[in-house]
């Protein structure tokens, strides 16, 4: 006769029982790819085999190069995973080529499974540290790259890692004036949100990382987007969308109003204002609300995003007051008027102190953007850079014209290759403009066509090193053409290639269904200037340098891995127009460097660049109080200003005062007195 169990057995058992239920429902949550991933895995690898420019095989080199980036991808810090699990991850480094072939992408979902597993784990452990005491007297330190970091290989040297990020991490906030305990508080809601996030990882997430993760070992710009994804990229590019109007942001696991968009519903409605809280949303029709209290911010903005004219309810927690009220608010098509072309006049007799007289027309273009669907059903209005250039000349002739033009492109990252071709080309009179070569070889001449130029007036670019893509092609081709000059960092970011998005079906240029399997925006061509050279990896070279901490940054394509190599092919044939020449450049160099050297602004900015280049390749952080605090107390003038720097308003001035933009207007001047001198030479 069986004796029965003792009742501690049967409870211990029963908890098992349950912990393994539940484990074994998350594992599912994660682990197994949905119902059709393995098509959408499979396209996507015929269509980058066929298409990319590079013409590579999916192999076992790039099935090693996936597996070591996926892994940093989730795991930079190295905090999570231990030396165990790579090994064991390692088994099927010259696999995942195969298994992709074959649409299989478990790999990417086991794996995300382990690492959210660890990161549980983590949390768990970073917790009992956030309320530990600690003793910041001890001369320690802090590793602050995983790069120089091996894998931990058991539980203790994991969690003293953990042990002195959380250190680190208190004491980051003690020197910002928190008490330990507000200290604390902020740090357990950190990690909570860290987790939450984590746990909401959806699964066209995590097959949008491992698929980016393998078209990455291709080049940097290559990469799969999700059906969401591809929403926010369409977005980007037509500069609208459907919705109420606000920009929300994250903050203490709450979605908070960020800014509220002149023009939009909420603007016109007039109650949701910044910092207010939006607790809950409820779609037309449905009486419940849905919490939105730690959900992750790009499920929060796909349940107020909707359909113009559709209604949508807010439950909002009030910054000002605390009380909960409820707005309904009708969508409606919004014009993201912040990131398209901007144009003022500015008089330099009356901003520089001691400036000659001169109008200089200021264009300010952050990305080429293009309505490509407003494009192809041939819209009236249209969003496109071209088109609002257009306009912005047209208000400089009401305006009584200008004498030069600066056209600032920091920052903008590029966009589409049609919009750089018409830009440049309101800038020439008729000829090449880009060339582009395809995976074969064959290269495609990219042309203005249209005789005439729309601006006629000498022109400076001011380009940095996040100037990158069709940035690129415009500068380029007015350094070539010897149309202006090129002012701003040694040079631009060095994105010499073109990308396409294709939808991912079976047929490459059907139309996207509602139940389509995204996009993959794919490197197919290199584009090269019209004096034979690429700007891959080398990018344009500006004529006159300025002092900028983005020069010492590692910023730029040759510090991106598997970024493609720079090349020559043969030169187009151009016709240069004379507006520059090396005696005229030579001459704005010198006079420049005269003014910059002595201006106090600069002296404040080499010096920053002197403190960053010490502190660039320092391989650890102290977490001794004293120390660090003395550290922290000589950088904060340095924060305050950059603070400053960093502190833009949408609705301000297009070309604000500073010592940098102020030279650059210097500089324009300069360049008007010598094309003036060199035509009064010429006669």
């Amino acid at each position: 006769m069986k004796k029965n169990m003792p009742s501690k057995a049967v409870t211990s058992l029963a908890v098992l029982m349950v912990l393994f239920i539940a484990t074994t429902m998350f594992a599912q949550q994660f682990s197994e790819p949905r119902s059709g991933d393995e098509t959408t895995a499979k396209l996507v690898c015929e269509m980058v085999q066929k298409y990319h420019i590079s013409q590579k095989r999916i192999d076992d080199d790039i099935s090693q190069r996936l597996l070591n980036r996926y892994v940093e991808q989730l795991d930079p810090q190295k905090l999570y995973f231990f030396e165990g699990d790579i090994r064991e991850l390692e088994r099927q480094k010259t696999e995942l080529d195969d298994q992709l072939r074959r649409g299989e992408v478990t790999f990417g979902f086991t794996t995300f499974d382990l690492y959210f597993k660890r990161l549980e784990q983590r949390m768990t452990l970073v917790h009992k540290l956030i309320d530990s005491e600690f003793d910041y007297t001890k001369d320690e330190s802090l590793v602050l790259d995983g790069e120089d970091l091996p894998w931990a290989k058991t539980a203790d040297e994991v969690n003293d890692r953990w042990r002195k990020r959380v250190k680190y991490e208190l004491l980051d906030l003690k020197l910002d004036d928190n008490s330990l305990k507000d200290a604390r508080d902020r740090l357990h809601r950190r990690y909570r949100n860290i987790h939450e996030n984590a746990k909401q990882t959806e699964k066209s997430e995590i097959l949008e990382l491992y698929l980016s993760a393998v078209t990455h070992c291709f080049d940097p710009h290559s990469s799969y987007m999700s059906p969401e994804t591809l929403e926010d990229f369409r977005i980007s590019m037509a500069l609208k969308l459907e919705g109420i109007g606000a920009a929300l942001r994250s903050e203490d696991g709450h979605t908070v109003v960020a800014r509220v968009v002149p023009g939009g519903a909420a603007d016109k409605d007039g109650r949701l204002t910044v910092g207010d809280k939006i607790i809950g949303v409820a779609q037309d029709g449905e009486e419940n609300f849905v919490d939105l209290v730690e959900m992750k911010l790009t499920r929060v903005v796909r349940l107020i995003r909707g359909k113009k004219g559709t209604k949508v309810r807010l439950q909002v927690k009030k910054e000002k007051t605390g009380d909960i009220q409820v707005y309904e608010l009708t969508r409606q098509t919004i014009e993201l008027k912040s990131s398209e072309v901007k144009g003022e006049i500015i008089e330099t007799n009356k901003r520089l102190e001691g400036g000659r007289a001169a109008r200089i027309g200021v264009i300010n273009i952050p990305s080429f953007y293009r309505d490509f669907n407003g494009a192809r059903l041939n819209l009236p209005d249209f969003k496109s850079t071209a088109r609002d250039l257009q306009k912005v000349y047209n208000q400089f002739q009401q305006q009584g014209g200008v004498d030069a033009i600066v056209v600032d492109l920091r920052l903008n990252g590029g966009g589409a290759l049609v919009e750089a071709t018409e830009v440049t080309g309101m800038f020439l009179d008729r000829g090449p403009v880009v060339q582009v070569k395809d995976q074969d070889g064959q290269v495609e001449m990219h042309n203005d066509e249209d005789a005439g130029a729309v601006f006629k007036e000498p022109v400076v670019v001011i380009c940095n090193r996040l100037s990158a893509s069709a940035s690129e092609i415009f500068a380029g081709a007015i350094k070539d053409y010897q149309r202006g000059i090129i002012v701003g960092d040694v040079s631009t970011h060095g994105k010499g290639t073109v990308q396409n998005v294709m939808p991912v079906n079976r047929q490459l240029f059907q139309f996207l269904r509602p139940d389509n399997r995204g996009a993959l925006k794919l490197t197919i061509n290199q584009f090269y200037r019209v004096n034979g050279a690429s700007t891959q990896n080398e990018g344009v070279f500006s004529d006159v340098v300025l002092p900028s901490l983005f020069e010492h940054m590692e910023l730029g394509e040759k510090h991106l891995d598997n970024a493609l190599a720079f090349d020559r092919i043969k030169p187009a044939r151009y016709n240069a127009v004379g507006m520059t020449s090396p005696d005229i450049i030579s001459a704005l160099q010198k006079k420049s460097q005269a003014r910059v050297v002595q201006d106090d602004g600069f002296k404040e900015d080499l010096a920053d660049i002197r403190k960053y280049n010490e502190k660039k390749n320092r391989k650890l952080i102290t977490l001794n109080e004293e120390k660090l605090r003395q550290e922290r107390e000589q950088d904060e003038k340095n924060k305050d200003d950059d603070d400053k720097k960093d502190d833009k308003d949408d609705d301000g001035p297009i070309f604000p005062e500073g010592h940098y933009n102020d030279e650059v207007l210097r500089i324009t001047l300069d360049y008007l007195d010598a094309l003036r001198h060199a035509k009064t030479a010429g006669r």
